[in-house]
């Protein structure tokens, strides 16, 4: 799972978790269920009844013929608008290099789509010795790509022959087709097996 997606997820599932518990607390009171039932509001919670406020008038008034009661205040509301513009703007910021321009420099009109690199990369990686079954993504932007590639091994495979393999055949075949150097990440597994006993 992508970096990006994991982070979006846990955020949501955090805010998701504050608002859900907090409207359930606000009903709560709102239909007086502490009062019907036998329920007790957490310590401190203030609306307990349909008759109950967040905060009350002297609270509300409480800082705001202090000096640095607005200042803090509209200072918090635009730290809290610029973090919701950068996570705004983080979500389509691209995460994939797209079309490669090929050859250093750049050959014009010559582009190698995305796809079609990880897509050879994956049946190239799949023909070598000792691979089970492998799978190649690009990351990164056009202009600093980054190879991905899931290997899974065959029970009797040696990884560091597989490993040596996988940089001297897929990874050098692409950064000739690309003219570049093409960073990459490779994740090796092994196949579940059942122990052999030894006679």
């Amino acid at each position: 799972m992508k970096r990006k997606s994991v982070t979006n997820r846990v955020l949501l599932l955090l805010a998701g978790v504050v608002l859900l518990g907090t409207g359930l607390l606000v009903l709560a009171g709102g239909v007086d269920l502490y009062r019907r039932r036998p329920l007790t509001p957490p310590d401190g919670w203030p609306l307990t009844a349909p008759q109950d406020v967040l905060l009350d008038d002297a609270d509300r008034t409480r800082w705001t013929d202090e000096g640095w009661w607005w200042p803090a205040v509209i200072a918090g509301l635009a730290v809290l608008t610029l973090l919701a513009l950068w996570w705004l703007v983080a979500q389509f910021r691209r995460t994939h290099p797209g079309n490669l321009s090929v050859g250093v420099p750049e050959r014009d009109g010559v582009e190698l789509r995305e796809d079609a690199l990880s897509d050879a990369m994956t049946a190239d990686a799949g023909q070598l010795r000792g691979v089970r079954r492998a799978r190649a993504r690009m990351d990164g932007s056009s202009h600093r790509p980054e190879a991905h590639i899931e290997v899974t091994l065959k029970p009797d495979a040696e990884p560091g022959s597989v490993l040596q393999a996988l940089c001297d055949g897929p990874l050098k075949r692409a950064r000739q087709s690309t003219g570049r150097p093409l960073p990459a990440r490779i994740r090796l597994r092994m196949t579940p097996h059942k122990p052999h006993r030894a006679q």
